[in-house]
């Protein structure tokens, strides 16, 4: 059984999973989907690596901003992960934002067919040539069932409906109602980290000023000096695409970051409505206000409480 520290960007989700951590023998599972990412750092607010070298971390750093990661293949990998934390005798420990991957681990999805690789290669080249629109149009005529998911998710859920939709000639909706899922689900505790809106909103302002005061400008400078340009599948996340705008001189910095906090706290509603409609009934939602001494004890309680056995670190004096 594992336990899961949910909630919206900038909720205290990294402090929390640290202070259980740091009371319990544990090992984290980065359930982000932009952490994936490597040389996404700043912009993502990946664990550092002081914070990395206290405490195990999967998930993070995979493949390369041009790269995809599907909530499937976040599964696969998770349950790797968890088992291999079970076996060292220490608590599987899933923190993020991505309701996607908490639900793949929770909810497995279908098992894929085959495709073909070299039609697979070729229409992904032709999708990243087209612009968001034409991606939603296409699927609102391919899959008109997943078609507002698939918009709200943004470019990379919609390339990933075409691409199921026109390689197997069933759309994804399809499958997911149909397929049997590729394992069985795993079990474990989810606490969500609520906070008020307008402390959340105070909080993510603190977040994009720590992050440009870190070097976010130089880290989006950098990736596009590697060629990665804005439609690579990790470009996409919230600061890449505003900062870049900056760099090509179309806005001051100051407006960017404005358009980041935006951005940001539009992300945040899309996560606290997924959050809150999606988790089941027996989720325990968390006062994200109070200390992190108190929440990571909270955390630990609602675990125990529900039969998990975790492995306590002797108290520091």
């Amino acid at each position: 059984m594992f336990l899961a520290v949910v909630g919206a960007t900038a909720t205290g989700k990294t402090g929390v999973s640290l202070a259980i951590a740091a009371r319990v023998r544990a090992e984290i599972v980065s359930m982000d989907s932009r952490q994936v990412y490597r040389g996404m750092d700043v912009g993502t607010a990946k664990a550092t690596a002081a914070e990395r070298a206290l405490v195990p971390h999967h998930g993070l750093n995979l493949v390369d901003p041009d790269g995809r990661y599907s909530a499937g293949r976040f599964a696969r990998d998770a349950r790797g992960w968890i088992a291999g934390t079970r076996a060292r005798r220490s608590l599987p420990l899933l923190v993020g934002g991505t309701g996607f991957f908490l639900r793949a681990v929770t909810e497995p999805i279908f098992a894929e067919p085959p495709l073909d690789p070299v039609r697979q290669d070729a229409l992904r080249r032709w999708l990243r040539r087209q612009d968001r629109e034409v991606l939603a149009r296409w699927v609102d005529a391919l899959d008109p069932d997943r078609a507002a998911l698939a918009r709200e998710g943004g470019p990379q859920r919609l390339s990933r409906t075409l691409e199921v939709a026109l390689l197997t000639g069933r759309p994804l909706s399809w499958w997911h109602r149909h397929a049997l899922p590729e394992a069985d689900g795993l079990p474990g505790v989810i606490v969500v980290l609520d906070l008020p809106r307008d402390e959340l909103d105070r909080r993510i302002d603190v977040r994009v000023a720590s992050m440009l005061e870190g070097g976010l400008v130089n880290e989006v400078r950098a990736l596009l000096d590697a060629g990665y340009g804005e439609d690579a599948p990790g470009m996409t996340g919230t600061g890449y695409r505003e900062i870049a705008a900056h760099l090509r001189g179309e806005v001051s910095l100051e407006d960017a970051a404005e358009r980041v906090r935006m951005s940001t706290r539009q992300y945040a509603r899309r996560q606290l409505t997924w959050l809150r409609h999606q988790l089941p009934g027996s989720a325990v939602r968390l006062d994200a206000t109070a200390s992190l001494e108190q929440l990571a004890e909270a955390a630990l309680a609602a675990y125990e409480q529900a039969g998990g056995v975790v492995s306590r670190r002797e108290a520091r004096t």
